[in-house]
């Protein structure tokens, strides 16, 4: 069943009139038409048994039909009212809404109270996201094929960061070079900022690359992903620079260890949590249990994190098709921080990874 036919299918089964989606990712998975609205209104509109519309700016409405919307599209202005227009639009397909469904996740409180005035009487009593999460926890062969190839320029990342690695320059002057290589190859987007983070700062398991100097005897913590056709790759690698100390050695050897584990665990059947025990485990006997301090790894594809958390007290089993991050870390505050990191999607007896850079320790600076 198309994607599409899915959200009708669940509206029509929840009696509802019809269903707002106002996610501009989950709208691009479901027409194929991506847009980044800003503060402008873009919305997806399915109806149990009607044609649905896509609203959107007027600017971007021939984009939208040049990327195959055959359903009606709805334009406005900025001077226009787009509230009204949604609204008499919605009440042309069926003239007494009652009762309908959205995107809660993504819907803010100011769009829902606008929409409430000009449908008075209609009950917003069902949640969609959870059905969209489901659909697209699950990837095709296609979309699996798209995070492959973002998978083969995040290893193009690495390699190209590995060389610029050196004691003296600035984690930023690192990240710009990789960024401008990928940029040679045609790769403009990176899937979220990329993170090079030397000695103690890499403790900060969401710090941000800085001006900070990477110096000799140290570790380096690379994060970083590209956008391949809206789908993302992320991988995090932990370099050496000269001759780290014995407790960080061990870090990386204990991260290692978790992370190979838990790639070789993944099957069909297991669930999320039991996962992010196998990996945790290591860490915690090793007694670096409280410097392993998130979920062992988050859903990927359209978006960098998505749909399901590989974490404690999820239950969910896995299944082929599901793709998401494997990447334990150990931070010591003030001292160091160890990250290993690669996305995978299971097959019917296993995992493969998306990433391929060697995951044991690189001495990067000979």
């Amino acid at each position: 069943m198309k994607k599409l036919e899915r959200i009708q299918k669940w509206t029509s089964e929840n009696e509802l009139d019809f269903t707002y989606i106002s996610d501009p990712t989950t709208i691009e998975y479901l027409t194929g038409f991506a847009s980044d609205p800003h503060e402008r209104i873009l919305a997806l509109l399915v109806f149990p048994n009607k044609t649905p519309f896509l609203f959107m700016p007027a600017l971007e409405v021939e984009s939208a039909r040049e990327a195959g919307v055959t359903f009606d599209i709805y334009g406005y202005l900025d001077h226009e009212d787009p509230w009204k227009i949604i609204a008499d639009k919605i009440t042309q397909r069926n003239n007494h809404p009652r009762k309908a469904g959205l995107d809660k996740i993504a819907f803010p409180v100011d769009h829902f109270e606008k929409l409430n005035e000009h449908l008075a009487g209609v009950v917003f009593e069902k949640d969609v996201s959870g059905v969209i999460d489901n659909m697209r926890a699950i990837k095709s062969e296609d979309e699996i094929q798209q995070m492959i190839l973002a998978g083969q320029e995040a290893d193009f990342a690495f390699e190209t960061g590995f060389k610029a690695v050196k004691p003296g320059a600035k984690e930023v002057d690192v990240v710009a070079e990789l960024e401008y290589a990928l940029m040679k190859k045609g790769v403009m987007e990176m899937s979220f900022n990329t993170l090079v983070q030397a000695g103690k700062h890499a403790a900060e398991p969401h710090g941000e690359s800085s001006t900070n100097v990477i110096q000799n005897n140290q570790l380096v913590l690379f994060d970083l992903g590209t956008v391949h056709n809206g789908y993302m790759s992320d991988a995090s690698r932990t370099v050496a620079v000269g001759k780290p100390s014995d407790k960080e050695l061990e870090m990386h050897k204990l991260c290692l260890e978790a992370q190979l584990k838990a790639m070789e665990a993944v099957k069909p059947g297991i669930t999320a949590e039991q996962l992010d025990k196998i990996a945790r485990d290591v860490i915690t006997k090793a007694g670096y249990g409280e410097y392993f301090i998130h979920r062992l790894g988050h859903g990927i594809g359209m978006g960098t994190h998505e749909f399901p958390s590989i974490m404690q007290g999820n239950q969910m089993e896995l299944k082929p098709g599901m793709c998401f991050s494997i990447e334990p870390g150990i931070y010591v505050p003030g001292f160091a921080g160890v990250r290993i990191e690669d996305c995978v999607y299971v097959t019917e007896d296993g995992c493969k990874p998306f990433t391929h850079t060697p995951k044991n320790l690189i001495y990067v600076d000979k």
